[in-house]
Parts: C-alpha cells; structure tokens; sequence
C-alpha cells in the first residue's frame, strides 16, 4: 500500500507540473498576442532622418602607404512622426564611408528619448586617422576630386525601442545611410578638403 501512495505523490506532483507548465505557455501566448495586435493597430513608423550639413576638414590620402586621414563635422536631424508611438534611442553609432569603405571611426551619440513629434539634431566630428585604404580605391577618390564632386555615405548603426503608453518594446536593430554630396566650383586636381562644399540637404534611408 505504502508503495501506491508513493506513485500516487510522483503522478500528482507531475500533473501538478504540467498544469503549470501549460499555464505559463498560455500566457505567455497570450502576452505575445496582445503585443502584435498592439503593433499592428498602431503600425509605427520608422523615424526620419536627414543629413542638414557635411563639412570637410580634412582629407589627405598617402599613395605611398595606402592610409587615408579623414576628417568631417556632420550635421543630422531625427523626427518621429508617429502620433501615439515613442521612440528610445539606446545606441546610435555614426560613421563615414566612401564606396563601401568605412573611412572614419564610429562616434557615439548619446541615449535619448524622442517624443511624438518630437525632432532631435546632432553635429558629431568624425576622424579617420590614418586608416588603411584599397589602392583602386584611392585611384577612384583622386578622379572624383580632379572631376569637382565627392559622394560619401554618412551611417548610423543602432539600437531602438518603441513606447506605446506605458508598454516598452524590446530592441530593435536601426540601420540609417545618407548620401553627402561634396562639390567644388571646379577641378582641384588632388585629394583634400579645401573647395569642398556641402551641396544639399538630403533624406537618408532608413532600416528597422
């Protein structure tokens, strides 16, 4: 008799187990659930970027060693043009690139929390001291400054959540790049920074 009982304690704390194990799955089901009808109804939108102002310090390429010193003062603007949806910038990292090539150190911009409406304006300096660069590369940036025109690619890499009410999203990956068009009145037949003008505002594409 003894023994039954010991497998009737064994088969109850089981069935205990299960029940408490198909409880939490529910729930957790139904949290998720909630979650995306949440976001399906309120559909928030990717914020917008755009890059206001580039200015070229410096911009000196070593044929001999392949290095190149960059060195650029940008200005971006953020807007959330969501209604009901927050916006928490947990990390926003910004560098330049030229073809594909990063050229600058990434510089960190600080956390911030961007309301409905809400715009937010950023002027970080970004220096490339003496990075490593691709020979057909070089030969591709002394044509385009002999021609009067520079393309760099301004990039955000960061991280964001979404505030609905009091409901926090987890983090999501946020993928900025702005196109900065550099002109010069004319040829200045050599890589560098003097004659290099801002030419335009533009909108940058954004990934979430």
């Amino acid at each position: 008799m003894s023994k039954d009982c010991g497998n009737h304690g064994d088969d109850d704390l089981r069935s205990a187990c299960r029940r408490l194990l198909a409880f939490l799955l529910v729930l957790a089901l139904i949290v998720a659930i909630i979650a995306l009808i949440v976001y399906l109804v309120l559909r928030p939108t990717h914020p917008r970027f755009f890059l206001q102002d580039a200015s070229l310090r410096q911009l000196d390429l070593s044929n001999a060693s392949g290095l190149l010193t960059t060195t650029l003062q940008v200005t971006i603007a953020s807007r959330n043009p969501n209604d009901r949806v927050g916006v928490y910038y947990d990390r926003l990292d910004v560098y330049a690139s030229y073809k594909y090539q990063q050229i600058t150190v990434a510089a960190a911009l600080p956390p911030v929390y961007q309301g409905h409406g809400d715009v937010d304006v950023w002027s970080p300096v970004l220096s490339g001291p003496s990075v490593p660069f691709a020979p057909y590369l070089a030969g591709a940036l002394s044509q385009d400054c002999q021609a009067g025109y520079l393309i760099l690619q301004v990039k955000i890499d960061g991280r964001v959540r979404w505030k609905v009410g009091s409901w926090i999203s987890g983090h999501y990956h946020l993928f900025v790049t702005c196109p900065a068009f550099l002109v010069t009145a004319g040829g200045n037949g050599a890589p560098g920074a003097s004659g290099f003008k801002f030419q335009t505002t533009t909108y940058c594409h954004v990934e979430v």
